[in-house]
């Protein structure tokens, strides 16, 4: 069978696994990327047998100009399989798929891994416990919306990622305000009730239709206050066979099944109501899971997801694709803005303390254990401590970064 030829984008910098199981897996790798990075980003060459630029002034590609561009490319490579490796790549693979008739999720089944209202209204249809939405469109809609849901609501961007661009609103004047400042955008929006409670992902590996595996994890504060109050981000992973990780396993097998993903990674979230203890679906994605998130589930399980990713697209449904060996130990991750341009995290030193985040301005760590406990103490001393040594505050993103 001769070598498969797969084109990745990458908009932002990320992916470096999966580009180098690519090749361990004899494939010819192109990487499209942003030209903004070309003397940025520290790509693995040794991985890649050629990149190409697209021009991005406005960190956005124009979809026509890639779609020309790749079709340029197309006749002398002939792709085998186009990969986004971040969420903002999605439709654009999408659109290069459906316009080249190359394998794999068109354009319409990626809207419910991007579009936040498409998601929504496939998972009501589909009978998963989501919480009340309307769309940012008609006016008497929205206001019998907000007179039958009391607030806060969110107002989220539809096709932003995490907690990009979201915001809390408590009264209806505030409502209007915001939505009236959204001029011609605010179709791009949707308005959703707001839940109080602890948040949840479940990442994934599909293969087929088939989840193969999936590990369920509690975030420490939710993203979002993080996002725009500032702290310390971290996620661990949650007791094995509570009832808890059993109805996140559930459902998230549930959510993929109803959004139609057919192979690959997948990061979803949930949020668990304080006041009624339900579980609520909040959004998914055909991706990586973002913040260091692959790297907490392979120092805990021995499952790297970029990696098993560009198997599952090497395979392409042939049927010769299987998971390895899975360890069940239990891990925690911290990231936190620093204070200092390097700062020195050798104070931390415990055995279980298995990596270390080397950025500037930045301490990441992760420590695993078999002992859920350990992972449990380990973090509620380490947040504390980087709070206290390390912690620095930046605005919140109202757009994504690299």
């Amino acid at each position: 069978m001769p070598a498969l030829t797969v084109l990745c984008i990458a908009s932002y910098e990320k992916g470096y696994e999966f580009l180098r199981e690519a090749k361990r897996q004899g494939c010819r790798v192109l990487l499209l990327t942003s030209h903004s990075l070309k003397d940025v980003a520290k790509w693995p060459m040794e991985a890649i047998d050629e990149i190409f630029y697209m021009p991005d002034e406005q960190k956005k590609w124009d979809q026509q100009q890639t779609i020309n561009a790749v079709s340029y490319l197309a006749q002398t490579e002939k792709l085998d399989r186009i990969v986004p490796l971040d969420d903002f790549d999605l439709e654009m693979a999408a659109a290069l798929r459906e316009h080249l008739r190359i394998p794999g999720m068109g354009a319409t089944t990626t809207r419910y891994f991007r579009d936040k209202l498409a998601m929504r209204r496939q998972a009501a249809e589909k009978g998963l416990n989501i919480p009340e939405f309307v769309h940012v469109l008609n006016h008497a809609e929205i206001n019998a919306f907000i007179a039958r849901v009391p607030g806060p609501w969110m107002l989220k961007p539809r096709l932003m990622a995490g907690a990009i661009g979201i915001r809390k609103v408590y009264s209806p004047d505030d409502l209007w305000n915001a939505i009236n400042t959204l001029g011609d955008e605010r179709s791009n929006y949707l308005l959703e009730k707001y839940i109080a409670g602890p948040i949840f992902h479940v990442d994934s590996i599909v293969s087929e239709r088939k989840l193969l595996f999936a590990v369920a994890s509690r975030y420490g504060r939710p993203p979002m206050d993080v996002s725009h109050e500032g702290g310390v981000f971290t996620t661990r992973l949650l007791e094995h066979g509570t009832p808890l990780e059993k109805s996140l396993l559930e459902q998230n097998a549930m959510v993929l099944g109803a959004m139609g993903l057919l192979r690959g990674v997948s990061h979803t979230e949930f949020i668990q109501g304080r006041e009624d203890g339900k579980i609520y679906f909040l959004e998914t994605s055909a991706r990586v899971g973002g913040a260091h998130i692959a790297d907490l589930i392979a120092n805990s399980t021995g499952v790297n997801l970029w990696a098993e990713w560009a198997k599952i697209e090497v395979d392409g449904g042939a049927g010769s694709y299987s998971i390895g060996p899975v360890r069940n130990d239990y891990g925690g991750l911290l990231v936190s803005l620093a204070r200092q341009e390097k700062p020195d995290t050798s104070a931390f030193n415990d055995p279980e303390l298995v990596w270390r985040m080397e950025k500037k301005h930045h301490v990441g760590l992760i420590v695993v254990s078999p002992n859920y406990d350990r992972v449990q103490s380990l973090m509620d001393k380490y947040v504390e401590r980087v709070r206290e040594d390390f912690l620095a505050v930046a605005p919140p993103r109202e757009k994504p970064s690299e």
